[in-house]
């Protein structure tokens, strides 16, 4: 299921990081955790959906890929981003 229209512009307007920014690599980082925690979600109630269990994890590993790009491009930039986002450093563990 996408994301509203009214909440992926309510993400932009908090994580872009200028006037037109709609693809940076921290607006992205904040519209798959969104989708991630919707297909979390359904995963939930859904126990069965293998499906979607995939596009759960490929969503993961797009998001893993960009937060290496931003730790390894600004350290403190990253460390604000994930906390804001409330996701845990799952990065910094692997090398």
């Amino acid at each position: 299921m996408p994301i509203p229209a009214q909440r992926k512009a309510q993400i932009l307007s908090e994580h872009k990081l200028h006037e037109s920014d709609t693809g940076s690599a921290e607006v992205q980082v904040a519209l798959l955790t969104e989708r991630i925690n919707q297909l979390s979600e359904h995963l939930r109630r859904n126990e069965k959906d293998h499906h979607s269990r995939r596009g759960l994890f490929a969503l993961i590993g797009r998001r893993r890929r960009l937060l290496t790009y931003l730790r390894n491009r600004d350290v403190e930039h990253y460390r604000s981003v994930i906390g804001k986002l409330g996701i845990r450093d799952t990065v910094g563990s692997r090398g």
